[in-house]
């Protein structure tokens, strides 16, 4: 694809997730619109994968850790073709096989059931070291918050990649900078990640998360390191192309909607206003201007 056709396939996975969202009443809004270029990148450029045989056994693995963003993984694999669009929106309804957090036997193509915070990566790590026993020459991408990464069962998993030396395992940080109880560094300071994760003996990179080339060109990156597990520390914004939700970590856990913005008495109108934004790039003007 080129850029544009990734721009546009990320503005209606954004579109996507807003509908779904205001049908199910409920969810979180401004991580998975945040983390739209990642998944873009990854089912339409970076993944090996078959849509229509979501088992193929060489396929590459995508784990979720950061289960509660999972809305956009679901509109990134409709759009591929795992299954038809207007599947979207069941999200969260009784029977679905889109649930808030993803559940590895409701939906073919996903790898792994994920709600609690900080066990993806072990998940990940296990994978990537019984596919290297095999012979295997499948990578394991691991999605993580970097809110998540204030749990401890993480760091054990990182300390395991790297003794295992798991060049096959590539994660990348949704580093937007909040979680549910308001910004990262006032909840639980982060700090340097990148000198973190390369104390644990990681190769690091830094990209802004939602410039394409940068992307790709990391995923691409990680597949020449050897001997060494690989973190991509992808700096996005939450809630990317909705203005009134833009690094606002209100939006952490809500849809629009169900919160009430200054001058705004009519929630309803809430849907309205980031659909308009999300198609005339409101809301990237403004975070690129202000």
């Amino acid at each position: 694809m080129t850029h544009q056709q990734l721009a546009k396939q990320a503005e209606q996975i954004r579109e996507d997730i807003i509908k779904m969202l205001v049908e199910a009443g409920s969810g979180h809004s401004a991580g998975p619109l945040g983390l739209a270029d990642i998944f873009t990148a990854l089912y339409f450029e970076v993944l090996n994968h078959r849509p229509k045989q979501p088992d193929w056994p060489d396929r590459d693995r995508l784990i979720l850790s950061n289960g509660h963003t999972v809305p956009v993984r679901y509109a990134a694999m409709a759009r591929a073709g795992y299954f038809p669009a207007k599947e979207l929106m069941t999200l969260r309804k009784l029977g679905s096989r889109l649930q808030g957090h993803p559940e590895r036997v409701r939906l073919p193509g996903l790898e792994t059931t994920s709600g609690p915070l900080g066990s993806g990566l072990s998940q990940a790590a296990g994978m990537a070291l019984a596919l290297r026993m095999d012979g295997g020459r499948q990578r394991v991408y691991c999605i993580t918050g970097d809110g998540e990464l204030d749990e401890g069962n993480i760091w054990e998993a990182i300390m395991f990649a790297a003794a295992k030396k798991l060049s096959n395992l590539t994660v990348i940080v949704d580093r937007n900078n909040i979680q549910i109880d308001g910004t990262t560094e006032l909840t639980m300071p982060l700090d340097d990640l990148a000198a973190k994760w390369a104390a644990f003996n990681w190769h690091v990179i830094e990209i802004d998360g939602h410039n394409f080339d940068a992307i790709i060109s990391a995923c691409n990156l990680a597949k020449a390191v050897v001997e060494r597990p690989v973190v991509i520390i992808a700096h996005t914004i939450p809630g990317k192309g909705v203005g009134y939700m833009e690094y606002d970590y209100h939006w952490h856990g809500n849809p629009p909607g169900t919160l009430s913005l200054p001058g705004d008495p009519d929630k309803k109108d809430q849907a309205r206003v980031a659909l308009h934004d999300l198609r005339t790039l409101g809301g990237q003007i403004r975070s690129e201007h202000e």
